[in-house]
C-alpha cells in the first residue's frame, strides 16, 4: 500500500510482518505477538513468590521492626527481579532478527507491557508489609526499581553481545550471586543494604540512584541496533 506521498508506508507487509510505518501503527501491530511471546510463567512465578514473601508477617501474625521489614522488602524485590531476568527471552530470536521493526521498539514494547503490572505489584507488596514494619517508602522503592531494572538491562547486554536467544537463566544466576556477594563482602562503609538508622543510609541510596541510571543507560544502549556485529572474544566460539 502507498501512503499519501506515494511511498511504501504500510505498517504491515503482505505476510503480516510489521514494517516501518507510523510508530503507533507499528506498535499496535506488534502488541499481540509480543504479548504472546512474553515469558509469563517466569514473570508470574517471580511476582507470586514475591507477594507470598511480603504476606508472611500477616499470614503468621509476626511482629517485625523496620529493619526486618526492609530486609523482607529487599528479598521481595530481588525475587521479582529474578523473574524479570527472563523478560527478553525469545526462542525465536534468530528467526525474527531480520524483521524490519527495530530492536528498541520491540524491547520497549516488552517493557511497556510489564511496567504497569510491576507498579501495581510493588504497591501491593508495600501494603502487605505491616505498617509498623514498613520502611521509608521512597528509599525502598528506589532500591526495588534499581534491582528490577538491572535484570532486563543485563539481559539486553547479553542479547547484544552473544548469540543467546534466552539469556534469562544466566542473568538470573548472576543477579542472585551479585546480591549475595554484595551483602556479604562489601565493607560497612560501602554497603548497599544499611539499616534505616545507619549513617550510611543516605550515601547508600545515592549509590542506588547511580545504579538505576547506569542500568537504564546500559539497557538503552544495548537495545540500539549495532552498526556492526561484534562480540567479546570470550563469547566468540559459543
Amino acid at each position: 500500500m502507498l501512503d499519501d506521498t506515494g511511498t511504501a508506508g504500510s505498517a504491515e507487509s503482505a505476510e503480516g510482518t510489521p514494517s516501518r510505518g507510523r510508530p503507533h501503527t507499528v506498535a499496535r501491530a506488534l502488541l499481540r505477538p509480543l504479548w504472546r511471546s512474553l515469558p509469563r510463567r517466569a514473570l508470574v512465578t517471580g511476582a507470586g513468590l514475591g507477594l507470598l514473601f511480603a504476606a508472611v508477617p500477616r499470614l503468621f501474625s509476626l511482629r517485625l521492626d523496620t529493619w526486618a521489614g526492609l530486609n523482607l522488602l529487599r528479598a521481595v524485590a530481588l525475587t521479582f527481579a529474578l523473574g524479570l531476568a527472563f523478560l527478553l527471552d525469545d526462542p525465536a530470536r534468530h528467526i525474527t532478527a531480520a524483521v524490519p521493526t527495530r530492536r528498541p521498539v520491540r524491547v520497549g514494547l516488552r517493557v511497556a507491557l510489564v511496567a504497569p503490572s510491576a507498579v501495581l505489584w510493588w504497591t501491593a507488596a508495600l501494603f502487605l508489609i505491616p505498617e509498623q514494619a514498613r520502611p521509608p517508602v521512597g528509599a525502598a522503592t528506589l532500591e526495588a526499581a534499581a534491582t528490577a531494572l538491572l535484570a532486563p538491562a543485563a539481559a539486553a547486554v547479553m542479547v547484544r553481545f552473544t548469540n543467546r536467544a534466552e539469556p534469562g537463566g544466566a542473568v538470573c544466576v548472576g543477579l542472585l550471586a551479585m546480591a549475595v556477594l554484595a551483602s556479604l563482602l562489601l565493607p560497612e562503609r560501602w554497603t548497599l543494604f544499611p539499616a534505616p538508622s545507619a549513617p550510611r543510609w543516605e550515601g547508600a541510596h545515592q549509590t542506588w540512584a547511580v545504579v538505576l541510571v547506569a542500568a537504564a543507560l546500559a539497557g538503552a544502549w544495548s537495545c540500539a541496533e549495532p552498526l556492526r556485529r561484534w562480540r567479546p572474544a570470550v563469547f566468540a566460539h559459543r
